[in-house]
């Protein structure tokens, strides 16, 4: 049963992935996208919290609470992968700078993608990472219809208003079904690690993590709102791509999607309250 649901999760990860990116490059030109990002002290800052902080924080919980290494690693693969679609998702939560958050999540991804094989191998050895194995699946679920929404936007506005009035829901029921059949999926997997200090490392993580984001995001309070939540909502699809070629330890996988599910409880309800105070 569990198997079952797990891949029925997968299957919905894809289409919230493909319809969240989609329906935003619908919703936006490429210049709105850009100007954000012109702000280059803004642009370090995110970079950063994403690719130092985040995965020295990281390292830093995994010798706090002495996890074991499968853990630990799934910890710090998390910790070294930005650029989460479900960011687009939080911010529209929020009501936060869309613009800003998808051109942050573009950023973090292809950074990601060479990131990754050059410093995993310097803090773990043995570990090699194939690049093009990540950037497949991040440029096929995530470049591809993004390009393609803000093509039709450019073509035709009135033609993008009308295919995001049927992409945008799509999006937000498919987000349901990630939480609920990732949850149930993984339950029993979950119930492993508990009394490992697994889940409290994984809530302290992007608890960290927003608040580096918070830190860093700048006096503006939808930049602040963005980076905060793009900060703390990790690219796990990305370290999944990584666990997958180089550790056999299922434990690994199992503190990756902990991360995930702990991520969503925690950052559901912060992007709320974000949304209050915009409001």
């Amino acid at each position: 049963m569990s198997a079952l649901l797990i891949k029925g999760a997968n299957l919905s990860v894809v289409v919230f992935v493909v319809s969240s990116t989609l329906s935003v490059g619908l919703g936006l030109t490429v210049k709105q996208i850009l100007d954000p990002l012109r702000n280059i002290r803004l642009l370090v800052l995110s970079l950063l919290a994403n690719f130092v902080l985040a995965p020295a924080a990281a390292i830093g919980l995994s010798r706090l609470f002495g996890l074991e290494e499968p853990l630990a690693i799934g910890l710090l693969l998390v910790g070294l992968a930005g650029g989460a679609p479900f960011l687009l998702k939080l911010s529209e939560i929020a009501k936060a700078d869309m613009a800003f958050a998808v051109g942050l999540m573009v950023v973090l991804m292809v950074i990601t993608v060479g990131y990754m094989p050059i410093v995993l191998p310097q803090l773990l050895s043995g570990v090699t990472v194939n690049p093009m194995s990540i950037a497949k699946s991040l440029v096929l679920l995530m470049l591809i219809p993004l390009a393609a929404g803000l093509a039709l936007r450019a073509w035709s506005a009135t033609g993008a208003a009308a295919v995001r009035a049927v992409v945008a829901p799509v999006s937000s029921v498919s987000m349901i079904f990630v939480l609920v059949l990732t949850t149930a999926g993984h339950f029993g997997s979950m119930l492993t690690i508990l009394g490992s200090f697994g889940i409290v490392s994984a809530a302290l993580f992007t608890a960290i993590c927003f608040g580096i984001g918070w830190a860093l995001g700048g006096p503006g309070a939808q930049s602040r709102a963005v980076l905060s939540l793009g900060t703390g909502q990790r690219n796990t699809a990305a370290a999944l791509v990584v666990a997958g070629q180089n550790f056999e330890d299922a434990k690994v996988v199992v503190m990756i999607t902990v991360v995930m599910i702990v991520a969503f409880a925690v950052l559901l309800p912060l992007a709320r309250v974000l949304s209050r105070r915009q409001g």
